[in-house]
């Protein structure tokens, strides 16, 4: 239904009363059922009882005052029409709860450039509307009031950071300032942008060690409880590191961020193994920390595809990380340090009777909040990480296969490969430039079920995952 509006105003001049009739003309045009004397108020009928029905009819939902100099003497005066209209809409103003039925609109200032509006109405928002300029973004105004389409809507309450709400004793790292920096800095594309990215990564790096499970923390039946409790704690923490990701992928140069995505994870691997020092363990005891470093080279992968980062996705995967302890103390070694079986979780799943194939490709699933990175999007990373592994001579397992059964059709990169020109584009990422050789190179796995995952009694099905039917064919 077409809002209904009055329009007040005084007879000052003709150029005047001609301005207000095409600015009803006008708001007629644009869907408003404009009401003014000069269509509406006939001979014969009473004046100031149509303008007192005007301002206090219900049905009409919005009443506009044009206001000059003439309007407004008339109206603090309260003489003639436009006085006694004044007299009406004083007590609508104050005596009524909703107050937004009327507007000032301001086609006159005096000679300190004030604008006369009504003393009743000095302290309300108005409209300008004085010049050429100002008369059409004050339209535009004008009907964002009248329709309740305002320009600037208030954003939804959201819920409370996961940092602040959490359970008393929440683990709470020093790195939220160096956060804020981090991200503002990138939006901003400033220069030393990926060194404050790199300065928050290695502070969460260092405080790392708070997630550690201590003996106290649980009992040998439930220690899988403390593994997921610790999990969970650090939920925040990764919700900032896949922001600093998103941003390092689409503001920064391409070799700084996969430089301090890199050197990041690589700060992280210790965390994977036992401490230097420590003589008594059981191998689930890293088991957090395992989960944790898993899920954001998971997600850096992702972060690359989703933004068309190919070349540097494949320099990230190229690019072998340094092992400062544990077995591979001393050496570069692959990706594949990132792997590893979360016997913990398995135990949960077991303990818990919770009948799944993957406590942890589950666990991941239920924790894949960030509008950023969709899921799908998470397994497609996994999946990419297992071919480039499998083409190469690497290892990896895609810990979210067990949850591949479920989707239909190929990853969106491999869809989008069928194009001849696209397959290039991708190509550096298996190190395979070739689309023959890509093609049979995957059928020779998919038909090899011996290095294929499974999840009970399904096998990854590696052929429609990477489309190789399509793969290519399009030039």
């Amino acid at each position: 239904m077409n809002p209904k509006v009055f329009i007040s105003y005084s007879w000052t001049s003709p150029a005047h009363q001609t301005w207000v009739l095409q600015l009803a003309t006008e708001l007629r045009q644009s869907g408003v059922d404009v009401v003014l004397d000069k269509w509406d108020l006939k001979e014969g009928h009473d004046a100031h009882a149509f303008m007192e029905q005007m301002v206090t009819d219900p049905t009409v939902e919005r009443v506009i005052m044009i206001c000059d100099r003439t309007y407004t003497e008339k109206a603090d005066g309260r003489s003639g029409g436009v006085g006694a209209e004044a007299q009406i809409i004083t007590p609508e103003l104050y005596g009524k709860q909703k107050q937004d039925k009327f507007v000032a609109i301001i086609t006159e200032r005096d000679d300190q450039g004030n604008p006369y509006v009504p003393t009743f109405f000095k302290s309300r928002v108005y409209i300008d509307m004085g010049d050429e300029k100002a008369y059409s973004e004050g339209f535009e105004q004008l009907l964002r009031w009248i329709f309740g389409k305002p320009l600037h809507v208030k954003p939804e309450l959201g819920v409370t950071p996961d940092f602040l709400a959490g359970e008393a004793g929440r683990p709470n790292l020093p790195t939220e300032a160096k956060f804020r920096r981090a991200r503002d800095l990138l939006r901003n594309g400033q220069s030393h942008a990926v060194a404050a990215a790199a300065e928050y990564f290695s502070t969460l790096a260092e405080s790392l060690e708070i997630f550690r499970i201590k003996g106290a923390d649980f009992t040998p039946d439930t220690f899988d409880d403390a593994v997921v409790k610790s999990i969970d704690e650090f939920l925040p923490y990764r919700t900032q590191c896949v922001a600093l990701f998103t941003l390092l992928a689409t503001h920064a140069p391409e070799d700084e961020a996969v430089e301090a995505v890199h050197r990041f994870l690589e700060r992280l691997i210790p965390y994977m193994e036992r401490p230097q020092g420590v003589t008594s363990w059981h191998d689930w005891n890293f088991d957090n920390f395992r989960f944790i470093v898993h899920e954001l080279f998971l997600y850096a992968v992702a972060i690359l595809i989703k933004n068309s980062k190919f070349l540097a996705l494949a320099r990230f995967l190229e690019t072998e990380y340094y092992v400062r302890t544990g077995p591979g103390a001393g050496k570069m070694q692959a990706f594949s340090v990132f792997i590893g079986e979360l016997s913990s979780l398995t135990r949960r799943g077991q303990r818990l009777r919770l009948n799944r194939s993957s406590v942890h490709a589950d666990m991941l699933e239920e924790r894949c909040r960030d509008r950023s990175v969709e899921f799908r999007e998470l397994m497609q990373a996994d999946f990419v990480i297992f071919l480039r592994a499998a083409l190469t001579g690497e290892r990896w397992y895609p810990v979210t296969s067990a949850l591949m059964g479920f989707t239909a059709g190929p990853f969106e990169i491999f869809a989008r490969a069928k194009s001849k020109r696209y397959f290039g584009r991708i190509a550096p990422i298996f190190g395979t430039p070739d689309i023959g050789e890509f093609r049979n190179a995957i059928r020779s796995l998919a038909a090899d079920p011996q290095r294929l995952p499974r999840a009970g009694y399904f096998a990854l099905p590696v052929a429609e995952a990477a489309g190789i039917d399509q793969v290519g064919r399009v030039a």
